[in-house]
């Protein structure tokens, strides 16, 4: 028997096939190929259509399935993982009333910064740990102010996810992991924050139904069986954002492991049992999946913008190919500090943990008789890194102890250079491991229907790539560090 795992993203949609007994991979796929649109009618604007996320699911499970050769009775059971922060809105009937807010639409920002304002930044943190920010409760209100004819219809609204679950069962639930990544949980009461909901005007009856993360959320309807493939009657077993999904996904789930991404952007997601901040402008606190009303176990989420993207542009623009492999190479001929020459990556829009300023990227002391392009390609690795330890400096700053670090195989993570160097200036050893959200979506809806003892049991086996671990002569490397910090405060100094 098999569970199948959903990756909802805004690029594609990826799933995978798990063996129920052994949590073993048998198939991964992904759909479609090339990025799906995002429509940006205006500047800071970004939107999806949920029923294109739909249709693109039912292409993906049939493929899915097909290439791997199962019997669909087989399947078991269904998990779901999302892109966060966007806003579905349905009507009475359950049908999409107009395209997704996704997470990367700004429009919101200025009422959520008006709310923390009004409501005041003690009332925030103590019970919602954030500021509303631009997150999915201030899109809604965007909604009600904006579009007030089609804010009428609305009869629930939905994160991404809920949303496939919808489609997969026919019923509209949430969780309280969703709900946080809303900001619409209140941490201090252990309830939605309804006071939140009546400041807006927002009426708490377009909630969906609370479901625990692991549990039965509903069936596969006959409907959603026809387009996608799947038994009808087989559960929907578990649901969250994508990166309390990738944590779990790297067996990040107590206090003081991190899950680290090294992708287009870079995140940093600290675990702990914390329920205090006094950072809730440049770090965001979610309900961890693990996360119950009898234990708090927060996921501290810091995100780095500008990190991956720099390299990638220097791939294209310096390089002129396509073959990071070759510039890693030709980094490593280049000393610690690269001869002076260093790169602050923060080019791809606002840097919240710089508070939003968007100042670009920068290079310091380039030397035009001295550096080459090996120079810059050890720089940009070690900005970038040196940015992932200025952000846990951060989150230390805000009570996270660090035991451990886990990272996926992606671009930034097959760099020695830059492992390294995030290993050394933390001082903790980085796991590199082999696995997708996908496999943890599915992986997880074993562990709710009892195949597996407990989470850590599941994702025990992850497949380890390699280990880096901090050098013995940190030296060189915190001299680097602290001089590209000099000129990080130079740069952003009005900002910090």
């Amino acid at each position: 028997m098999y569970y199948i795992g959903y990756d909802l993203g805004s690029s594609s949609i990826k799933a995978a096939l798990v063996n129920a007994a052994s949590g073993k991979v048998l198939g991964l796929a992904q759909y479609p190929d090339k990025e799906m649109e995002i429509m940006s009618s205006r500047a800071g604007w970004a939107e999806q259509d949920p029923n294109l996320w739909w249709e693109y699911l039912g292409i993906l499970t049939q493929k899915l399935i097909k290439d791997t050769g199962v019997s669909k009775v087989r399947i078991k059971g269904v998990g779901i993982a999302y892109q966060m922060h966007g806003l579905v809105l349905v009507d009475k009937d359950f049908e999409v009333l107009r395209p997704s807010i996704i997470w990367c639409d700004s429009r919101a920002a200025v009422i959520g910064n008006k709310v923390f304002q009004d409501l005041g930044e003690e009332k925030c943190m103590t019970h919602l740990l954030n500021s509303p920010g631009n997150f999915t409760l201030s899109k809604l209100k965007w909604v009600k102010d904006n579009e007030p004819s089609l804010y009428e219809k609305v009869h629930k609204f939905l994160l991404p996810g809920d949303f496939i679950a919808l489609k997969l069962t026919g019923e509209a639930t949430t969780t309280i992991s969703g709900l946080s990544e809303g900001i619409m949980w209140d941490f201090k009461t252990n309830t939605p924050a309804n006071w939140l909901f009546d400041y807006m005007g927002i009426d708490t009856g377009l909630i969906p139904n609370m479901v625990p993360t692991f549990s039965v959320q509903g069936s596969v309807t006959k409907s959603a069986a026809k387009l996608t493939g799947l038994p009808s009657g087989i559960p929907v077993l578990y649901r969250a954002g994508d990166q309390p999904n990738n944590a779990l996904s790297l067996n990040v789930l107590r206090p003081g492991e991190i899950a680290a991404t090294g992708g287009t952007s870079g995140v940093v997601y600290a675990v702990t049992d914390n329920k205090s901040t006094q950072e809730s402008l440049r770090i965001n606190n979610f309900a961890h999946v693990n996360y119950t009303k009898e234990q708090s176990i927060i996921g501290k989420l810091l995100n780095i913008n500008g990190a991956g993207i720099q390299y990638s542009w220097m791939k294209e623009h310096v390089l002129k190919g396509e073959n990071y492999e070759q510039m890693n190479a030709m980094a490593a001929n280049v000393p610690i500090g690269s001869d002076g020459l260093r790169v602050i990556p923060f080019g791809n829009g606002v840097e919240r943990m710089m508070n939003n300023s968007n100042d670009g990227a920068s290079i310091f002391n380039l030397n035009f008789n001295k550096h080459h392009s090996e120079h810059l390609f050890r720089a940009a690795l070690e900005g970038i890194a040196f940015s992932f330890v200025y952000g846990v400096n951060i989150m230390k700053g805000d009570g996270v102890k660090v035991s451990n670090i886990r990272a996926g195989n992606d671009n930034l993570f097959r760099s020695g250079i830059f492992a390294t160097t995030l290993a050394t200036l933390i001082d903790s050893e980085i796991d590199i491991l082999d696995t997708t959200g996908a496999i943890g979506a599915a992986r997880a809806a074993g562990v709710s229907m009892g195949d597996f003892k407990s989470l850590e049991d599941v994702f025990s086996d992850n497949e380890k790539v390699c280990t880096y671990g901090p050098v013995k002569d940190k030296g060189p490397y915190t001299e680097a560090f602290q001089l590209w910090e000099q000129d990080l405060r130079r740069r952003y100094l009005s900002n910090l």
